[in-house]
């Protein structure tokens, strides 16, 4: 399998399940250790490029699906639901920050994302049971973002879903559907603007061994697939929580818990 195929694939896999509650970093290990699989040689670590341009992507489909969202906050200088997003990220940024090194180690364990997988199952059932309470991303209480921000730094975990965590924290503290959906990718924004800032300084820092001999072309072209891709999946999502279809992700993410469980102890791997 060659490497634009495999980039591909994985950009697939990114636009998908960065947005749908199924955990794209879950699957991108998953993934990823399949693809290897399927190739006679060992490959690489995914280089700090690759995710970079992935990331940026899905950014660039949050930034679409809201554009009207975003242009009527920076319109109405909405401060409050501007500060209301910045203490919503603070959890995730200060675990994200502060237990790096260690974060990047668990991302090497497909077991691990199976255990996740099986935690966002349990959380998007409780979530179901919610059918969405008449808080509204605008009037939203500091206590309670910041309640679903700790909600979003638990899926800093690998097979965590972001979406699926910070959706279901804000039905449960009372928020309508549509505006838990909203207010999760919302505070999405800076998060993975933040990962890709922090990303993006390691790369141009002196002597970065992943900004020589980059395939620009190849990369971009996965950035853009990851775009439309990701586009398509944020809107289909927003369709399925107004249909209250939260429970059919939680069935899936139990099965492919129990299926990446299985994988790794026939291996040996627990």
């Amino acid at each position: 399998m060659n490497d634009t195929f495999r980039i591909l694939v994985l950009a697939v896999i990114q636009g998908v399940t960065e947005f749908l509650p199924i955990s794209s970093d879950g699957h991108l290990v998953v993934g990823n250790e399949l693809l290897k699989r399927c190739q006679s040689s060992p490959i690489a670590k995914e280089s700090l490029t690759l995710i970079l341009a992935l990331h940026l992507g899905t950014l660039g489909s949050i930034v679409v699906v809201y554009f009207e969202r975003l242009r009527k906050i920076l319109a109405e200088m909405d401060w409050r639901l501007c500060l209301t997003i910045v203490l919503a990220s603070i959890p995730a940024a200060i675990i994200g920050i502060g237990f790096k090194q260690t974060l990047e180690k668990l991302f090497e364990s497909p077991l691990l994302a199976g255990y996740g997988f099986l935690l966002t199952g349990g959380v998007l059932l409780i979530g179901q049971m919610y059918q969405g309470g008449h808080i509204g991303e605008r009037r939203l209480p500091w206590p309670i973002s910041l309640i679903i921000g700790c909600f979003q730094a638990v899926a800093i975990l690998p097979g965590v879903s972001r979406s699926g965590c910070t959706i279901s924290g804000g039905l449960i503290c009372g928020m309508e559907r549509e505006s838990a959906a909203t207010f999760s990718f919302l505070i999405a924004i800076p998060v993975i603007g933040g990962a890709v800032l922090l990303d993006a300084v390691k790369l141009l820092s002196p002597g970065s061994a992943d900004a020589l001999n980059v395939p620009w072309g190849i990369y971009g072209m996965g950035a853009l697939v990851s775009f439309f891709v990701g586009i398509a999946a944020l809107r289909f999502l927003i369709r399925m929580l107004s249909k209250q279809k939260l429970h059919w992700f939680a069935y899936y993410c139990l099965i492919a818990g129990a299926v990446t469980i299985g994988w790794q102890a026939c291996e040996g791997k627990w």
